[in-house]
């Protein structure tokens, strides 16, 4: 190995993916790294032939839960398991007494924000700009629930500030992650409950979504099912099982083929450096914004977005041979561990031809 490689933190993460030059959607979905696709199709050749292990894919599961604590830097006995964002916010929504104000951010990702709009019970639902958020939080306000990163613009939120008012006022945070853990460094503790799904910038299989929940918080278990049982397998038939005592109580039976193909991806960012990814990731985009002439963001974000309300910046990066997105009458691109300076030069490329 040259002494570049050695120096460079990111090199394991680099050389664990196949992705060609212009992928620029990590915040769309994430491409799964080689040890991923070798599991998946090791998992469908044996279930093929009959050889499913069960207690493999429940020991799969666990260990998926604990990389995920350990990037989110929580114990694990606060973090349930489950498929959805939304079915993890249905879960919050549905433990918030009659009445609640919930306080979201305009724009924000509707999975996050239906649930409590269609919760009934008389909650109601207030929103404003991510930029006052921390400031609109009144002692009327039960819940903030809001982004970490907002997915259609790329904004990040002031956590600290938001974490403050909430403190101030009695209320409780509920954070979506989904569009920070991999490349933003992430505490769960900061917050009463978070949620991530893992198929962007973990790169996990879709189907794998993860909430930490604080001590102290009890939500209500409807979704509760076998495996939310103290012993998941003494808790298959009837009514009587006992719920674990942690966060597991709110686990959602598990997706297993889609946990054999995220625990691989875990485990590679579970073994990067935090900063050093948010480092290359943040430059990245830095870059482009320069190139482009687009104002830096208050937060450093990884994502780069842009007006294109008629989406002919998106096709010119299309034809150029980046892959991006468009959302809410914005282009989109991302940069994660597997770009380089290639793609910000493809992007510059591809939208001043």
């Amino acid at each position: 190995m040259t002494s570049a490689k050695l120096l460079d933190p990111l090199a394991s993460g680099r050389a664990a993916f196949a992705v060609e030059s212009g992928y620029l959607a990590a915040c769309t979905v994430g491409p799964p790294p080689a040890s991923t696709r070798r599991a998946v199709i090791a998992d469908v050749e044996s279930a093929a032939a009959g050889r499913m292990n069960i207690a493999e894919y429940c020991a799969v599961v666990e260990r998926s839960r604990e990389l995920y604590a350990g990037l989110v830097s929580v114990h694990p006995g606060r973090v349930a398991i489950g498929s959805q964002a939304s079915v993890f916010a249905g879960l919050v929504a549905a433990s918030l007494p009659d009445g609640a104000e919930v306080l979201c951010v305009d724009g924000d990702f509707s999975s996050i924000v239906l649930p409590f709009v269609h919760a009934g019970r008389g909650i109601h639902v207030r929103s404003v700009p991510l930029d006052r958020l921390a400031e609109a939080i009144t002692e009327a306000t039960d819940l903030v629930a809001f982004s970490l990163v907002q997915s259609a613009t790329g904004q990040v939120a002031d956590a600290a500030a938001i974490v403050a008012g909430v403190a101030r006022h009695g209320a409780r945070t509920f954070c979506d992650t989904t569009q920070a853990v991999g490349w933003l460094p992430v505490s769960a503790s900061a917050f009463d409950a978070t949620v991530c799904h893992a198929y962007k910038w973990l790169c996990a299989p879709r189907g794998v979504a993860f909430l930490t929940v604080a001590e102290g918080w009890e939500l209500r278990p409807i979704h509760a099912g076998w495996y939310a049982g103290d012993d998941p397998w003494a808790a298959c038939y009837g009514g009587g099982a006992t719920l674990a005592e942690d966060a597991r109580r709110y686990d959602v039976s598990p997706a297993w083929q889609a946990f054999v193909g995220a625990e691989p991806a875990l485990e590679l960012f579970a073994a990067l450096d935090p900063a050093a990814v948010y480092e290359h990731t943040t430059r990245l985009a830095a870059q482009l914004r320069a190139e482009l002439g687009i104002p830096e963001p208050t937060r450093a974000s990884a994502i780069v977005t842009w007006d294109d309300p008629d989406g002919g910046d998106l096709d010119r990066l299309t034809v150029g041979g980046i892959v991006a997105s468009g959302r809410a009458g914005r282009a989109r691109v991302a940069f994660h561990v597997f770009n380089d300076e290639r793609d910000v030069e493809l992007a510059v490329a591809a939208l001043h031809r």
